[in-house]
This record gives C-alpha cells, structure tokens and sequence, in this order.
C-alpha cells in the first residue's frame, strides 16, 4: 500500500472487521467483567453497556431477540460471564463485544431473577398477608390449573373424591415448564376468573428442578395470581421447593397433595362434628325436658291450681283495697285543690279593680284610654267616668293644680 492509492475508511474499517470475524476463536468467546454504562434502549429492545475489569474496558451490544431470553435484568455493577463474539461496528470504527448470552457470574441466572422479581413484587406489596382471600370452608367446584398427564392432578382427585366428594374438579390442562408456560398458566387464570364459577383454584405442578419449576417464578403468572378474584393455592414441587407464586398466593401447599387437603374439607371430621353437635343437642333437649316436668309437677302440686277461685278471690279483695285506696287520693287531692282555688280566688277578689271602685273610686277614660295624670287633659276633653254601678261622660271644664 503506498501513498499514491490511498484506501477509504470504510474499506479499512470493512478489512478490520473481516479480520476480526476470520479469526474463528474470536467468534465464541466467554468474557467476565463488570457491566458499565448499562443502557436498556427501550424502544429496540437492545442492550447497550460495556464489560470492565481493573485494567481495561471493552463496549459490548446485545441485540433484543437474544436480550429476551434473559432471566434476570443486567445493571451497572454487576459481575458476568457472557458469551459473544468480537467484530467490530464499521459506521464509528468500534470494537466491540456482541453478546448473545448472559449469566450473573457466581450467581446462577435463574436464582438472580427469582430474587430480582421476589424484591420487586414484595415492594409492591403483593406479598402483604392483609391482600390475601380467605380459603372457602365447604368448595363447590374446585378449578385446578396443572398438566393433564402429570400426577398432580391424579392426587388431587383421587385425594378429593376421599375427602370431600361433593366438590367438583374443573381441569384446565395448561404447559408447566418450558417455552410458553408462563403465558399460559397466565391464560389459565385468566379464564377461570372470566368463568367465575369455581370457589377456590389450585394452580401447580409436581417438582422438578429449578429451570423445570421456573414458570412459576415469572412475573406474567405472579400478576395474574395477585389478580384472581377467586383465591388461589400455590402448590409447586415438593415441600422444600419456593416460588414467587407461593409468595403471591392466597395459600401455600408444599405439594399438590396437601393443596387437595387444604382446599376440601374431611368429610369423616365434618361427620364426627356432626356427630358431636347432635349429642350435644340431645342432651339440652333432655335437660330442658327434665326441667320443664319437675316445673309442670310443682305446678300440679300448687294450692291455687287446685282451688282456682281462691286466687280469684285473693285477687278481688287486691283490687278492692286498690280501689278503696285511689278513692281516699282523689277525695284528698280534691279537698286540697279546692282550698287552693278559695285561697286564690280570694286574693284575686282582693285586686279586682271593681272592688276598688265599689269603695267610692272611678276610672277616668278618653279615647278607651286610661287617664293616669291630669296633666294629661285639656279644658273641653270629653271624660268617661267608670263606677262599680254603670258609667257617666263628663266634660272639662278646669283643671285645678295638686297644691289648691
């Protein structure tokens, strides 16, 4: 290559990235380092970031089809093995990484996001026992969402049936594990809800490993589980087995199994109550039979069951002494009054502006009013003179001053 024919960027940037993709062990390679400038693009789906370790740094992209298949969500800080090649980006000349996978480094993926998730949802307050519906005591119909050919759902009927035969089984057959569980799970409880005829759902399966189980730790089946209207059972592995829907859930069963146990009833105990209750009510009837014979007994035995009209008599000599009683109350209550009535009509007849009048006093009126003052005539006013024996009109003539 001279200086006389000279080569563009674009084909040196190419000749670069064919060297780089030539190189076979540059096309799978497994990095570890520490995720910085982490960048979610959330409208493409790709991540961008950058692997670091002490020394040096190298910018990494992982486009969205392989980004999807993620089981935790990547951020600044954390350590990583992610698996990728080298090439390099021809528009800006940048060598960098391309991952295609990704696992948390000495945290497995799937352990990171069931803890990332459990976080997340608990801050929500999706785990909060106050949400949680209580189980019913007596179920109808009971929808069990599992693998129609898994022995989960032959437990659970042949542990119902015993149990409790008068509830019914709903079956929704629904994927357990792999690609497209969770959706359908999600789907499955969903339907149950829109159908709304069963009392209480038993969402499950037998156990597994932690990848076989994983469905029942994605974020689609928990919302759907916190969403049910109808509670819900969480019955996934064994006893030892913990996922987010056990968190979630209405009820947690270690098993199927004990899910079947804990959503019926045993009709044998539900019997002995039975039992309990109707000895229970015998005796009180017993008893109160006793009682009431010893009472109806007595009652024969009475004097004034036998002579009946003794207790008539009894009662009319009461009401007779009653009688006599009200009758001296009311003569006494009346004298009383009378006295009072003389005794105010008396004091009464003592202020009577007539009894005034009949001593030799009249009552001055002009106009219907009372005359209280002389300086409250005139010469020629017209009087009426009122006496205790009719009345007269007068004329003034004078007005004489008080001191003559």
């Amino acid at each position: 290559m001279s200086a006389m024919n000279p080569i563009s960027v674009s084909q040196l940037n190419r000749f670069v990235k064919s060297l780089l993709e030539g190189e076979d062990v540059l096309q799978s390679v497994y990095l570890r380092g520490e995720i910085s400038n982490f960048t979610n693009h959330y409208k493409s789906g790709h991540l961008y970031f950058s692997l670091k370790d002490e020394n040096a740094a190298i910018r990494a992209v992982m486009f969205s089809s392989a980004a999807r298949r993620l089981r935790f969500a990547p951020k600044d800080g954390m350590q990583v093995i992610a698996r990728g090649r080298v090439s390099l980006y021809e528009q800006a000349g940048t060598y960098q990484f391309y991952a295609e996978d990704m696992m948390p480094d000495g945290l497995g993926a799937l352990n990171l996001a069931f803890e990332q998730l459990r976080d997340k949802l608990q801050k929500e307050g999706l785990f909060d026992p106050a949400r949680k519906k209580p189980i019913p005591r007596y179920p109808k119909k009971i929808a069990v969402i599992t693998s129609e050919t898994g022995a989960a759902i032959r437990d659970i009927l042949e542990i119902s049936a015993r149990r409790w035969p008068l509830a019914s089984i709903l079956l929704r057959p629904a994927l357990v594990q792999g690609e497209g569980a969770a959706r359908d799970l999600a789907k499955a409880l969903e339907e149950i809800n829109a159908d709304g005829t069963a009392d209480v759902i038993i969402l499950g399966r037998g156990g597994g490993s932690l990848e076989d189980l994983f469905a029942f730790n994605e974020e689609i089946v928990a919302r759907a589980v916190a969403a049910s209207k109808i509670p819900v059972i969480s019955a996934v592995g064994h006893e030892t087995d913990v996922t987010i829907c056990d968190f979630v859930a209405d009820l947690r069963a270690p098993t199927p199994s004990a899910a079947a146990e804990l959503a019926v009833p045993d009709q044998n105990e539900e019997k002995g109550k039975l039992r309990d209750l109707s000895y229970t009510l015998k005796s009180i009837l017993e008893n109160r039979l006793e009682q009431d014979a010893v009472r109806l007994s007595r009652l024969r035995a009475s004097h004034y069951l036998a002579k009946p009209m003794q207790l008539v008599k009894e009662r009319e000599m009461q009401v007779d002494r009653l009688a006599e009683r009200f009758s001296r109350l009311c003569a006494a209550r009346i004298s009383s009054e009378s006295d009072r009535l003389a005794f105010y009509t008396g004091k009464m007849d003592a202020l009577s502006p007539l009894k005034v009048l009949s001593r030799g006093y009249a009552i001055a009126e002009t106009e219907g009013a009372i005359v209280k003052s002389a300086a409250e005539l005139s010469c020629g006013d017209l009087l009426r003179l009122r006496f205790s024996d009719g009345a007269a009109r007068c004329e003034v003539k004078e007005l004489i001053p008080e001191d003559q």
